[in-house]
């Protein structure tokens, strides 16, 4: 047996010699409140999306009734979005940042 191939069944490392050992995924306690919160973004983002449809309900029939869009109404949808974008971001592993309420605050919304 040539001592250039190691076995196959021979991990190979790809740590830097006096590097810390990489923790198993599986193992890893932060992997674990990872999942708890993203379960429990799942269930804000749900909750805002219901929030948002009645926002849009009553969005069109202020405008079906008062001819014109109501600014509240849009500032408030306005917040919503951005809120639910900060979870995804969340959710996809693209922030590490947990939303609102636990390590961001509620996203501002400019006044148009």
């Amino acid at each position: 047996m040539s001592n250039d191939n190691p076995p196959a069944d021979h991990a190979i490392m790809d740590e830097e010699p006096g590097a810390a050992p990489k923790e198993d995924p599986i193992k890893s306690k932060a992997t674990w409140m990872r999942l708890l919160f993203m379960l429990v973004f799942y269930v804000l983002a749900s909750l805002a999306t219901m929030v948002a449809s009645v926002v849009v309900v009553l969005g069109f029939a202020w405008v079906l009734f008062t001819g014109e869009a109501n600014a509240q109404l849009q500032k408030t949808g306005k917040g919503i979005a951005a809120y639910l974008y900060q979870i995804v971001n969340y959710l996809t592993y693209n922030s590490e940042t947990r939303p609102f309420p636990f390590d961001d605050t509620w996203p501002a919304v400019d006044d148009d």
